[in-house]
């Protein structure tokens, strides 16, 4: 017995088929505009290279569309010391793609080994470029290094003035939120740029095609973020892929809770950052 759901479910696994012979990075970058010198930055702390891709669809909106300059950290360049040079040579290739620069952490005094950046060196980072916004995983996300990356930069963020202020916006991969509040939309041609961006990690990819499951990933937070962030019994927004956020305020030394909101692709990438007033 088939159904049109046969064809439907056989097409998709079709095209995954089709696209595990598509090349691995190497592509050149899309045009993009220039960024202002006074344009608002973004850090993104990503505990292994290939994260920054991974839950870049908000940074990738916030620089296309409201002209933010993305400033990557990787914080790590994975566990296996054979693979690090090569991996950053990789991360190289991915950021070049998306327009965004990359800023190396100062790594603890007498420290060589990974992972090699401390507090101290964080709060650094900070220091220097006083972000609009911060990326970081969220503390539950499963992966070690995804935890230790969350408490060393929430640990940088003690270490600040009490004038210090920032939005923290937490992400998921490995591990989901109970409690995202920001479901972000992403059309086509932004997931297809991740997914392009992605495969630049080409060493990760190799061993696990996770680049190709991008999308898929994307459309069941679709699903998962209309009633964790709308709440229970909300209807789905007319996306069809998203990615979920944690978005609180960092200020006066804690942080702050922001409303719950969908950012379709239809409002400017920013709107979600402002005018958005603490909750309990």
């Amino acid at each position: 017995m088939t159904t049109p759901y046969h064809a439907f479910v056989e097409k998709l696994a079709g095209t995954l088929g089709e696209a595990r012979h598509l090349p691995l990075g190497g592509f050149s970058p899309p045009s993009r505009r220039g960024v202002a010198a006074d344009a608002p930055l973004a850090l993104i702390f990503a505990p292994h290279p290939d994260d920054e891709c991974i839950i870049g669809l908000l940074p990738l909106r916030l620089a296309a569309e409201s002209g933010w300059r993305i400033l990557n950290v990787p914080v790590t360049h994975g566990s296996l010391p054979a693979r690090q040079a090569e991996r950053s040579h990789e991360l190289a290739g991915a950021c070049a793609y998306l327009g965004w620069e990359i800023a190396e952490a100062p790594p603890a005094a007498g420290e060589q080994t990974h992972p090699p950046f401390s507090v101290a060196g964080i709060a650094s980072l900070l220091l220097a470029h006083r972000p609009s916004a911060v990326f970081l995983p969220h503390e539950g996300d499963w992966n070690s290094r995804h935890i230790f990356t969350h408490r060393l930069v929430m640990d940088a963020l003690a270490e600040m003035n009490p004038g210090f202020a920032c939005a923290v916006i937490e992400t998921e991969f490995w591990g989901v939120m109970d409690d995202p509040n920001l479901s972000v939309e992403g059309a086509p041609e932004q997931v297809a740029e991740l997914v392009a961006a992605t495969s630049f990690h080409a060493g990760e990819v190799s061993r696990n095609p996770y680049h190709l499951l991008l999308p898929a990933w994307m459309m069941d937070n679709v699903r998962r973020g209309a009633e964790l962030v709308g709440g229970q019994g909300r209807a789905s927004p007319d996306f069809t892929f998203a990615t979920l956020y944690r978005l609180r305020q960092w200020s006066g030394g804690s942080l702050h809770r922001a409303a719950a909101q969908f950012l379709p692709v239809t409002e400017p990438a920013a709107h979600c950052l402002h005018g958005n007033h603490p909750s309990a």
